[in-house]
């Protein structure tokens, strides 16, 4: 933190005019008059150590006026204390300011968040993204009252010419009714476009959507998909416990196997799919298909 003065990019050479002036005979007084400074502040530069600046001048550097020490600074013990927590486990701030309290250790948690932030141990948020509120996860008791969205990232082996490309998935709770597509990139735009051709194609309406806290499913994309759209929790891959199966199941009886080629994959998920929502029966389900499921319930 700088003081208002300190602006200015020609100070610092003042500084040491001042200084030289002082040791070439002037009084002190006559300096300050000269420059117009106080007698005192040119006695204090007296006491710093010149340093070489632009152009390999002679300067007297301007530095921080923030205070070396406070009165009310946490104990170094109790500093040392925060670090050793985050450096053993690498928890958040909350669980270390609560592991400190069950070791006897009085701390508050703002301070926890102050001392890791100090130290570069907590990653700063970009000030590009925006905040995203999740709205309760509602019970999945009709068709499209939770439909769960991912996305599947396909990196072909490094001989390969093939670039990255990403296959979308989506999944309702309630019925397992599922679709997928393959898409050349995973943004919000190819996000709206899948979302909005599997409602196309689905026997029901989507009340809620609910996806991971990836960039393609931003808080653009909650804006703009206008279905009421949720996030899961942060590292709660279990959240969405029913399309990460149907991720694992696509894999295995899909697309295990075949060249990762884009055109390849879509070809394979267009013959799969009829099967998976129309033949395969789900221990989820009684042993019945999406398709029967549905058709009991209407």
């Amino acid at each position: 933190m700088y003081m208002a003065y300190s602006n200015n990019p020609n100070l610092p050479q003042v500084r040491y005019e001042a200084v030289r002036l002082v040791q070439q005979g002037w009084s002190i007084r006559k300096v300050a008059r000269h420059l117009g400074f106080s007698h005192c502040a040119v006695r204090l530069w007296l006491q710093k150590k010149p340093e070489y600046g632009a152009y390999g001048r002679l300067v007297i550097a301007t530095h921080s006026s923030r205070p070396h020490s406070h009165p009310k600074a946490l104990p170094t013990t109790i500093v040392q204390a925060i670090l050793e927590k985050r450096r053993k486990r690498n928890r958040c701030a909350e669980v270390v300011h609560q592991e400190l309290l069950k070791d006897g250790v009085v701390v508050s948690l703002s301070s926890v968040k102050r001392t890791l932030k100090r130290h570069g141990c907590l990653r700063p948020r970009s000030l590009w993204k925006r905040w995203h509120f999740s709205q309760q996860r509602p019970l999945a008791l009709q068709p499209g009252d939770l439909v769960e969205v991912d996305t599947i990232h396909v990196v072909p082996r490094r001989y390969m010419v093939t670039p990255r490309f990403y296959v979308y998935t989506l999944l309702d709770v309630f019925s397992r009714w599922a679709w997928a597509k393959v898409f050349l990139r995973a943004n919000t735009h190819s996000s709206l476009r899948f979302v909005r051709g599997a409602q196309r194609q689905a026997p029901f309406p989507f009340s809620m959507l609910q996806s991971d806290h990836g960039s393609e499913f931003s808080t653009y994309f909650t804006e703009q998909v206008r279905v009421p759209h949720r996030h899961s929790r942060v590292r709660k891959p279990n959240d969405n416990g029913h399309l990460e199966r149907f991720n694992r199941t696509i894999q295995e009886e899909c697309l295990k196997g075949l060249r990762p080629y884009p055109d390849v994959y879509q070809r394979a998920i267009q013959r799969y799919l009829p099967y998976y929502n129309g033949q395969r029966l789900h221990l989820g389900l009684n042993y019945q298909t999406p398709a029967e499921w549905l058709e009991a319930i209407d």
